[in-house]
């Protein structure tokens, strides 16, 4: 519906006038909501075209990226490493995690995911899963990789790695 140029007008001057707060409160109510992670691309660090880490979930048959939510105010680089070592057991200074190219994709379920690359040695590091949240990580080659869930499968391909390429 399309408000008549005159009313929009005077509706604007009524909301601005109301305290920051209340602006701030109605905004919300009628702004879009997303929730904001982080998704780590990895790849050996001693392999040209080096494999990648992947994890696999339940219920999910097929394997992903470690990713997961931002926490409150959380920087988003700081986030991504926190999320790999949680979920994969390897540790990254968020120093070492390069944005990616577009850094923010945004899915239509009102997610904004943060993409971040970065690269270990893969044969002097070990990798942890709790079994619980993560059932496997492992490493796979490129040209090789098992079967992705959707989402990762589509992720990948807009960064011109996998089946989705």
């Amino acid at each position: 519906m399309s408000l008549p140029r005159r009313l929009r007008g005077l509706a604007y001057q009524v909301f601005y006038s109301l305290p920051g707060h209340t602006r701030h409160r109605l905004a919300r109510l009628v702004a879009p909501k997303y929730l904001v992670g982080a998704v780590c691309i990895i790849r050996d660090a001693d392999a040209e075209d080096g494999p990648l880490l992947l994890i696999r979930q339940p219920p999910n048959r097929g394997w992903g990226l470690p990713a997961g939510l931002l926490k409150k105010r959380e920087d988003p680089a700081v986030g991504a490493a926190r999320e790999l070592l949680e979920e994969s057991g390897v540790r990254l200074d968020p120093a070492d995690l390069t944005p990616g190219v577009p850094n923010a994709i945004v899915h239509m379920a009102g997610v904004v995911d943060t993409v971040w690359f970065g690269s270990v040695p893969a044969s002097r590091t070990t990798l942890r899963v709790d079994g619980g949240e993560v059932l496997e990580a492992a490493w796979f080659p490129i040209d090789d990789l098992p079967p992705l869930t959707v989402n990762t499968a589509l992720l990948l391909g807009r960064y011109g790695i996998g089946p989705k390429a």
